[in-house]
């Protein structure tokens, strides 16, 4: 499973940054005219939710969780913020699991 959260993890950071610019880039095109960053950023942050989808059912199924659960770890990728939030907390989670494994 450690295997399987540093992919996780990263791609968490990633989608959250990118979501964070892409939300400035909507200020920029709806309030203030100006579609450009927007249209650079909705398909690169879209890539990498993708990916970051992989990457929980990767997570999810090495540690055997249940559906809801992941569903709500995948979803932590369209809300501003959340990302860094759940991927702090799937850290634990997967470090108290692995150090109750091997204790």
């Amino acid at each position: 499973m450690e295997s399987a959260l540093k992919p996780f993890r990263v791609l968490a950071y990633i989608v959250g940054v990118m979501l964070l610019v892409l939300c400035v880039a909507m200020v920029l095109r709806y309030g203030f005219g100006n579609p450009d960053l927007s249209k650079i950023t909705a398909p690169i942050h879209g890539f990498f939710y993708m990916v970051y989808l992989v990457a929980v059912m990767n997570l999810g199924m090495k540690g055997r969780w249940s559906w809801p659960y992941m569903l709500g770890i995948m979803l932590g990728g369209t809300v501003p913020f959340l990302s860094f939030f759940v991927e702090h907390r799937v850290t634990q989670k997967v470090r108290a699991e692995l150090a109750a494994a091997g204790a």
